[in-house]
C-alpha cells in the first residue's frame, strides 16, 4: 500500500492553497518476564495518514487508515470542509501555510538490529536478569522487560516537500521489590527512564546487563534504612531525577501553546508569560538548557518535526536567562516569538502540537566527588517514583526511590522515602553546582502526555547531576 503513495496523494489532494500528507507506520514488540514467568508477548502494527488543508484563511485536517486513492480523496475532502468551516473562526496565525518546501531524511543509527536476535534469545536474557533480581528471600516481586519500537514517517506537500524518517528505540526495564511485614521498598532501573534510540546495543550502553544485582541489593537495603529527615538541606540530584525536574518544571512550563492557553482546560497553563522571554532569569548562571533533536541516540532525535520544519539545536535557557519557548511554526506565528521545530504528533490520527523533544541540561565543570565535598548538610537523591505539580507548572513535590545523607562533605547513611518540594519560579535559581561530563547521562520517557484527545509521546532528556541550595526535604510513609 506504500508503493505509489506519493502519486495517490497528488491524485487525491484537493485544489487548495496548501495540502500536506503525514504518513505514520509503527511496529512495536514488548517482552516481560515477571517472577521468572514470561508474560504474554505483545506485538502491534499500525499505519495511517493525516491530510492537512490550509485554504482561504481556514485550517482543517482529517485522518484515515485507507491509503487508497479513494481513501485519501475522502480524507482530503473532509479536511477541506473543516478548512471552509473554520475560515472565519481561526485563531490568528494558525492558518498560515509554510513559506518553503523541504526535502530530507533521517534514520536512527543501529548497530545490532532487534530483528537479528531470535525471540527465544531475548526472552532468555530477561529470564537471566530476573534471576539476578531475586537476590534474597525478602524480594517478593521482580521483573525484567524490553520494549522495542520502530516508527517510519513520510511527510509530503503539494508544493514539493518530501521528508522520510525512520526511528528505532528501545526501553529496557528492571524492577525489584523487597518486603518485610508492612514495609515494602522498590528499586528500578533509572525509574524506567534509561531509554534511547538504537537497537540492542542500547542494553550495553545503558548498563542494563550488569544493573540487576545492585538494584536488588538497594531494595533490600531500604527495608532497614531510617526515614528521610524532614528539614531544609542542600540537595544533590542524580541524573535520573534531574530529568524529571527538567521535564516538569522547565519543559512543560515553556511549551508555547500552553502559555497561549491551549492546555488550560486539560493539563493546565503556565506561570511563564510571553513578556518573560529575553528578560526573565529562570535560574542561576549555571543553568544552560538546550532543545536538541539532533543529538545521536537520544530518544526524541529527528531531522524534521511533523510539520516539516528543519530541526536544529537551540538554547532555551542560557546562563540562567530565558531565551525562547518550546513552540512550533503555528505557535510562533501566533505569539510573534522565535521557537523551535517541535510540532509533533503521537500518531497518524493526531494533529501535531507543541511538544518537548530532546530537552537537555548542559554539563558543568564539577565532578561528583567535588559536589559531595561542597555540601556540609545535604542529601543525595536518585530515581523518581512520584511527582505532583500544580496547574501552572510552578509549585511541585517529587519523591525518589533511594537517598543518602551528606554530612560534612561525605556521603553517609542510606534513607528511605525521600521527597522534596519547591517552586519552579525560584528553584532553579538555587542551582549551585552542575556536574561535568563524567556525571552526564542520556535518558528519556516514552510516556509524556498532553493534548485533547491525549497524545503520549517519546521525550528525550540528558542531564548531569546537580546541587540545589537550602531545599525543603521530607520523609514519606
Amino acid at each position: 500500500m506504500l508503493d505509489g503513495i506519493e502519486r495517490r496523494f497528488r491524485e487525491a489532494a484537493p485544489a487548495v492553497d496548501f495540502c500536506s500528507l503525514r504518513l505514520v507506520e509503527k511496529q512495536q514488540e514488548q517482552l516481560l518476564v515477571r517472577r521468572g514467568v514470561l508474560q504474554p508477548v505483545h506485538t502491534s502494527e499500525d499505519i495511517g495518514a493525516m491530510l492537512t488543508v490550509i485554504h482561504a484563511g481556514g485550517l482543517g485536517y482529517a485522518a484515515t487508515s485507507d491509503l487508497s486513492t479513494a481513501g485519501l480523496r475522502l480524507a482530503g475532502s473532509c479536511a477541506l470542509d473543516w478548512a471552509r468551516r473554520t475560515a472565519d473562526a481561526n485563531v490568528p496565525g494558525t492558518a498560515e501555510p509554510p513559506q518553503n518546501s523541504v526535502t530530507g531524511e533521517y534514520a536512527t543509527p543501529v548497530e545490532q538490529p532487534w530483528s537479528a536476535v531470535p525471540l527465544r534469545t531475548k526472552i532468555d536474557l530477561l529470564r537471566e536478569q530476573c534471576e539476578r533480581l531475586k537476590a534474597g528471600a525478602c524480594i517478593v516481586d521482580w521483573s525484567a522487560a524490553l520494549w522495542y519500537g520502530e516508527q517510519n514517517t513520510l511527510y509530503l506537500t503539494l508544493d514539493g516537500s518530501h521528508v522520510q524518517q525512520r526511528v528505532h528505540y528501545l526501553v529496557p526495564s528492571l524492577s525489584s521489590t523487597a518486603n518485610r511485614g508492612s514495609e515494602s521498598q522498590t528499586r528500578s532501573f533509572g525509574g524506567h527512564a534509561l531509554a534511547r534510540q538504537g537497537g540492542l546495543e542500547v542494553l550495553e550502553q545503558t548498563g542494563f546487563l550488569t544493573a540487576a544485582p545492585g538494584i536488588a541489593e538497594q531494595a533490600m537495603q531500604l527495608l532497614d534504612a531510617p526515614n528521610c529527615p524532614s528539614e531544609r538541606r542542600d540537595l544533590l540530584l542524580a541524573p535520573d531525577q534531574m530529568i524529571l525536574q527538567i521535564h516538569e518544571s522547565i519543559g512543560h512550563p515553556l511549551e508555547l501553546d500552553r502559555i497561549l492557553g491551549d492546555e488550560r482546560n486539560y493539563a493546565g497553563t503556565s506561570f511563564v508569560t510571553l513578556d518573560m522571554f529575553g528578560r526573565y532569569r529562570y535560574g542561576s548562571a549555571l543553568l544552560n538548557v538546550t532543545f536538541d533533536p539532533t543529538r545521536p541516540g537520544e530518544l526524541a532525535s529527528y531531522a524534521f518535526d511533523d510539520e516539516g520544519q528543519p530541526a536544529r539545536r537551540e538554547y532555551i535557557i542560557r546562563e540562567g536567562l530565558l531565551l525562547r519557548p518550546l513552540g512550533g511554526r503555528s505557535s510562533q506565528q501566533r505569539a510573534g516569538l522565535d521557537g523551535v521545530a517541535n510540532a509533533r504528533a503521537s500518531s497518524w490520527n493526531r494533529p501535531p502540537i507543541d511538544r518537548m523533544a530532546n530537552l537537555n541540561l548542559e554539563p558543568g565543570s564539577s565532578s561528583f566527588a567535588e559536589m559531595v565535598s561542597s555540601i556540609e548538610c545535604g542529601i543525595y537523591m536518585k530515581t523518581n517514583c512520584s511527582w505532583s505539580i500544580d496547574d501552572s507548572r510552578n509549585k511541585f513535590q517529587f519523591g525518589c526511590e533511594w537517598a543518602r545523607l551528606i554530612e560534612g562533605g561525605e556521603l553517609g547513611a542510606v534513607v528511605k522515602n525521600p521527597n522534596y518540594r519547591g517552586i519552579s519560579a525560584t528553584f532553579w535559581q538555587s542551582l549551585t553546582a552542575v556536574g561535568s561530563e563524567s556525571t552526564f547521562q542520556l535518558m528519556g520517557t516514552p510516556f509524556c502526555g498532553k493534548g485533547e484527545p491525549n497524545q503520549a509521546i517519546r521525550v528525550g532528556h540528558a542531564s548531569p547531576a546537580g546541587v540545589f541550595k537550602d531545599v525543603d526535604v521530607f520523609g514519606g510513609a
